[in-house]
């Protein structure tokens, strides 16, 4: 066979991205099938601060643009709105804080941010903000990618929801 186990490994690899639904490649790395790389996406920028802005009351930062968000001194997270939601969106404090790069963060399901049992706790928590629009100062234990565990203080999640109110996902912001 050519490519010895390297190769088989190499393909299962791609196959096992595939079936999670994440990109292999190209514009699409690291994130689900047919999902773009938000980091530059300034509809994606203007959709997390205008949701933020409508259902907080208050501006999510004195700056809103993809770059200055991306770059900003607080953690700023974004899933879908699926069932089994992955993260879609991880600005660069985020990735710090967590421990992954852009490309592990983007695609992974956001219940792997949580411990097994705080999991359903985090679930009641993403219910009550698809309820009432969001939550401010949340308050939870989370998971890096080494296992550490971390408490977020003073979080608000709140719904991703553009003008028409099409829902889009949920995000977080917390520190800094």
């Amino acid at each position: 066979m050519s490519g010895g186990w390297r190769g088989i490994v190499a393909q299962g690899a791609v196959r096992i991205k595939e079936a999670l639904g994440t990109g292999v490649g190209g514009p699409y790395a690291g994130g689900m099938e047919g999902e773009m790389d938000r980091r530059n996406d300034e509809g994606f920028a203007a959709l997390l601060a205008g949701s933020f802005a409508r259902l907080v009351g208050r501006d999510l930062a004195a700056e809103v643009n993809a770059k200055a968000l991306y770059a900003a001194g607080f953690c700023l997270l974004a899933h879908d709105g699926a069932a089994d939601p992955r993260f879609i969106y991880a600005n660069r404090a985020a990735q710090d804080c967590f421990g992954y790069t852009w490309d592990e963060f983007v695609g992974l399901p956001s219940r792997l941010s949580a411990e097994t049992p705080e999991r359903a706790e985090r679930d009641r928590l993403l219910a009550a903000v698809r309820e009432c629009g969001f939550i401010a100062d949340y308050k939870g234990v989370r998971v890096r990618k080494n296992g550490t565990r971390f408490v977020i203080e003073q979080a608000v999640v709140w719904e991703l929801r553009d003008e028409a109110g099409v829902r889009h996902g949920q995000a977080a912001v917390f520190g800094g």
